[in-house]
């Protein structure tokens, strides 16, 4: 572990409950091992995967003391549904205290609802943080497997989960999801034409 790993682990071990924290670690293997299989920064993805969760458990009163702190970037769905703001604080938090790059940064901001701007490390880590070993939900081997065959399939259908999920019980879904499935099916479909 070098130094700035061991401050995440630290900062998170504190601020987690220990299956929050077991997730984190869990992520930052799978991040480092989906990075690795990728050809990408197998460190970097180790810290982001560390780091993504940061802010999921900060209280409400956490939260109203960062924004009025912080100018952090926020739809009106995100003001609305605090469960999808960690995303974003985390990704402020990282920058300010863990001085992580905008690829870094995007990535933790991006690993809840995705956003059609992900690059391969904002894929890696939304897809590690749905598959990582302590994940256990009915198709996770398959969405496991289907992440080292075709990522972005792997990132529509899991988002098709979520959508399906969210009309199930009642929730908002965030729009960046919707055009996040779009786009990765738009440009899928343009793939298979240019192969043809």
């Amino acid at each position: 572990m070098n130094n700035l790993e061991e401050q995440i682990n630290a900062d998170i071990k504190e601020k987690l409950t220990e299956h929050r924290y077991k997730h984190s670690l869990g992520v930052m293997k799978k991040a480092e091992e989906l990075a690795k299989f990728y050809g990408l920064d197998e460190k970097k993805a180790r810290l982001i995967g560390l780091a993504h969760d940061i802010a999921k458990q900060m209280t409400s009163t956490e939260i109203d003391e960062y924004l009025s702190k912080y100018k952090v970037d926020l739809d009106e769905i995100e003001i609305d549904n605090r469960e999808l703001l960690h995303a974003k604080i985390g990704a402020d938090i990282c920058k300010r205290k863990y001085n992580f790059d905008e690829q870094m940064v995007n990535a933790v901001k991006y690993h809840t609802t995705g956003n059609p701007n992900m690059d391969m490390m904002a894929k890696i880590i939304f897809m590690a943080d749905k598959i990582e070993e302590n994940r256990d939900y009915d198709d996770v081997e398959e969405r496991r497997q289907l992440t080292l065959k075709n990522i972005d399939m792997a990132i529509v259908e899991t988002i098709n989960y979520t959508i399906r999920d969210s009309i199930d019980r009642g929730k908002i879904i965030h729009p960046d999801s919707i055009q996040t499935r779009n786009y990765l099916l738009k440009n899928m479909s343009k793939r298979k034409e240019h192969v043809l």
